[in-house]
């Protein structure tokens, strides 16, 4: 008897709760749902797993504040960790910085918990600062490269998609494009390699149109955060489980993700948001991809950022470089 795919979600909040949602809604496995608020992954897994008989699922979905119930899993998403915060009184946020080391601890702590009971498991990092806390699992878990990615790129790169097709007025279906580099404002979009249905998209809309499309991509986060309060989930939670599903079904689709390149677009040591076939194994495959002059320095400035979030953790090379 063939055992069902199991699927660790850490971090029960609206993210991870949302991925567990549509995982389920997907069939893709079991799912065990971890947080440390007391009844929070209990009772919206077991919410979750009451709408079995409606939705037509036969999955086991647990939740716990412990890590025991994650031993074995296949995959494991990490959304972990906490969100920029103002300070009531003087104002200002939760500088860089701290918030990069606060998360590191969380991180790091949550990734040498599932490590230890999961040796074999392909890890996705959605925590904050997203690049630069694939760096803290990459290190802390001891995983091969293939094995620890982030998901930031299917993200940017569906809400790109989706802007495309509001401007067009055509399906999402048949928006092809892809968005690469660090997940935050200097994320690279790639107009010259996106089409509508095999069109180039510069035949479709004038270079403005693209130009805006492009800020509002790279602004999509922020949008929802000045609409809600609170940052989105219903689309990273799906761009998580897109993931999720090219692992667990083996599918070897191509989508962009921050991989650790060892020389791919002259960077090393170094996650970045590049095209990857995902399989079983995790990254199978970084596909370079010809870049013109431009993209190239955008690709570069965005490198830059992640460095520099980089250079604020204590890993030596090897590691996090």
């Amino acid at each position: 008897m063939s055992r069902r795919n199991k699927i660790t979600i850490v971090g029960a909040g609206n993210v991870g709760a949302t991925a567990a949602h549509w995982a389920a809604q997907k069939h893709l496995g079991d799912i065990v749902l971890v947080d440390i608020v007391q009844g929070v992954p209990q009772g919206k897994a077991l919410d979750l797993a009451e709408a079995a008989p409606v939705m037509g699922f036969d999955l086991k979905i647990v939740g716990t504040n412990g890590y025991d119930e994650t031993a074995d899993s296949d995959v494991v998403v990490i959304t972990a960790g906490v969100p920029r915060k103002k300070d009531p009184v003087t104002g200002k946020f939760t500088s860089r910085d701290e918030l990069v080391e606060i998360n590191r601890k969380i991180v790091g702590g949550v990734t040498r918990e599932i490590a230890s009971r999961s040796p074999n498991a392909v890890l996705i990092c959605v925590s904050n600062p997203l690049d630069a806390m694939c760096h803290v699992m990459y290190a802390e878990s001891g995983f091969p490269k293939e094995r620890v990615i982030g998901m930031a790129g299917v993200l940017d790169t569906a809400r790109y998609k989706y802007f495309i097709s509001e401007a067009l007025n055509v399906s999402v279906d048949d928006i092809h494009g892809m968005v690469l580099g660090g997940h935050g404002d200097t994320m690279v979009p790639l107009p010259s390699h996106t089409s509508v249905a095999g069109i180039p998209l510069t035949e479709l809309l004038p270079q403005d149109k693209i130009d805006a499309i492009i800020q509002r991509t790279r602004g999509g986060g922020g949008e929802i955060v000045g609409l809600l309060g609170y940052s989105g989930y219903y689309a990273p939670a799906a761009a998580s489980v897109a993931m999720v599903e090219a692992i667990v079904r083996d599918r070897k689709r191509v989508l962009p993700c921050a991989a650790l390149l060892s020389g791919e677009y002259g960077y090393k040591d170094l996650f970045i948001g590049v095209p990857c076939v995902l399989g079983k194994g995790g990254v199978e495959k970084v596909i370079e991809m010809k870049l013109g002059d431009k993209e190239k320095g955008m690709l570069e400035i965005s490198a830059n950022a992640v460095r520099e979030l980089v250079a604020l953790l204590p890993y030596g090379k090897g590691q996090a470089t």
